[in-house]
């Protein structure tokens, strides 16, 4: 088989990014809470809490997928997002944004990990395993064309209605429909260990089972971290991907910052104003990530080694992030959105490379541990960075924030860079 096989799962795959990605409240969240009077400090807090719960419940997840059924996780993981957007919408303040943020953050640890491993499991049962770069890249590029509809239609809705708490409510429709999808999903693909004994027909040895593959999930982690090749791998990507989720949303008050020096529109009120050029730039950053993801294959054909490719995008980001805190200090903020939209694509780009490379390093059986061992890092890097950004901005200001970040990724990228060697 040359290609991948577009049959009915491929496009349930393809679907669950798309609906997963309506999250609507996203392209303005930081401007959400911004309007409920948070300081960046305060915000940079809520999405530490958010991070470090997802790193307390990451490998749980990931064990609960592997020995009860991956499908079951993603079913948490829908209920969970619904939980957290109707708190977000019925209730005010910081606590009340804290337990919101809880609920996301049960959502996101049963998610991360889990559902690519549905993906790696389909693509064993039918052949498919060494086209899994295309796949995942494939998939990926429907995900960010939700993402595209998503911006869109949430700055439609901020600009006739100027309110963004109504993002959340609308964004469980979405949410209900990605739910029912799931179920859908071939049962086989939850893996479930093969009986051993007499008594594995009951509930009590079901629950033997579990626990004895809790186990040997547990073993084949401790395995790859213990192997420098996978843990510098894990820990490049850990790194690029928390610094990525600590930033990325910033682009929000860096467009606020191009609408204020702007004359378009200009007797129109400035939050509509700011819902339009963040609805549309959100929607060229999906199209253009959309693009970038289907096309991760042919970006890693360009390199001599896969490593290669991803220690490039490395420090391509970091240096976009300088230059993007760059052109604040000198009061460009439209060359500083140019920036940062790139950091988008360059993320897009190097995201399906990262996983097919880290995947290759991880035992079959601890599949699911191991992707969201991976993604625990990331949650480990955001809950570290993302309040001392928010700190950092509130002190001196989102020009010093970009610039500080910019010149920690590439002191890291250089002590975290990956081998050519490596096996």
């Amino acid at each position: 088989m040359t290609s991948i096989s577009k049959d009915p799962q491929f496009y349930k795959f393809s679907l669950y990014g798309f609906l997963k990605n309506l999250n609507f409240s996203d392209p303005f969240i930081i401007l959400f809470f911004v309007q409920e009077g948070l300081s960046y400090a305060s915000i940079g807090l809520l999405f530490s809490v958010k991070a470090i719960l997802v790193n307390v419940l990451e490998i749980p997840s990931g064990i609960f997928a592997d020995g009860y059924g991956k499908r079951r996780a993603m079913i948490l993981c829908f209920l969970a997002y619904i939980g957290s957007f109707i708190v977000f919408f019925f209730f005010h303040g910081f606590p009340f944004f804290l337990l919101a943020m809880a609920f996301f953050a049960f959502g996101e640890a049963f998610r991360t990990g889990t559902h690519k491993s549905l993906i790696l499991e389909y693509l064993r049962q039918t052949g498919q395993l060494h086209l899994k770069l295309e796949y995942y890249g494939k998939t990926r590029s429907f995900s960010q064309i939700g993402m595209a509809v998503s911006a869109g239609a949430a700055a439609v809705m901020v600009f006739v209605s100027g309110n963004y708490r109504l993002l959340f409510i609308i964004s469980v429709i979405p949410y209900v429909l990605g739910l029912l999808l799931i179920i859908s999903y071939p049962a086989s693909l939850d893996q479930l260990v093969p009986a051993k004994d007499s008594l594995s027909g009951n509930d009590a040895g079901n629950q033997r089972r579990s626990w004895a593959h809790y186990r040997a999930s547990l073993e084949g982690l401790a395995v790859m971290f213990k192997k420098p090749v996978s843990r510098k791998a894990l820990l490049n990507s850990g790194v690029y991907g928390g610094a990525y989720k600590s930033i990325k949303d910033y682009i929000q008050p860096v467009l606020v910052r191009v609408v204020l020096l702007s004359s378009i529109l200009k007797g129109m009120e400035i939050e509509k104003r700011s819902s339009l050029l963040i609805g549309l730039t959100y929607i060229v950053i999906y199209l253009l990530t959309s693009a970038a993801a289907g096309r991760s294959n042919r970006i890693a054909a360009k390199f001599r080694t896969e490593e290669s490719a991803i220690n490039t995008l490395f420090f391509s980001s970091a240096a976009v992030i300088l230059i993007s805190g760059l052109c604040l200090l000198i009061n460009i903020p439209a060359g500083a959105a140019g920036a940062l939209i790139l950091l988008y694509i360059l993320y897009n780009l190097r995201r399906p490379l990262q996983l097919s490379y880290i995947s290759g390093l991880i035992p079959d059986e601890a599949m699911a541990s191991g992707l969201s061992g991976e993604s625990q890092l990331q949650s480990i890097i955001n809950a570290v960075s993302a309040p001392l950004i928010g700190l950092t901005i509130d002190a001196f200001g989102l020009p010093a924030a970009l610039l500080i970040s910019g010149a920690g990724m590439l002191f890291l990228g250089s002590i975290l860079h990956l081998s050519e060697a490596a096996e």
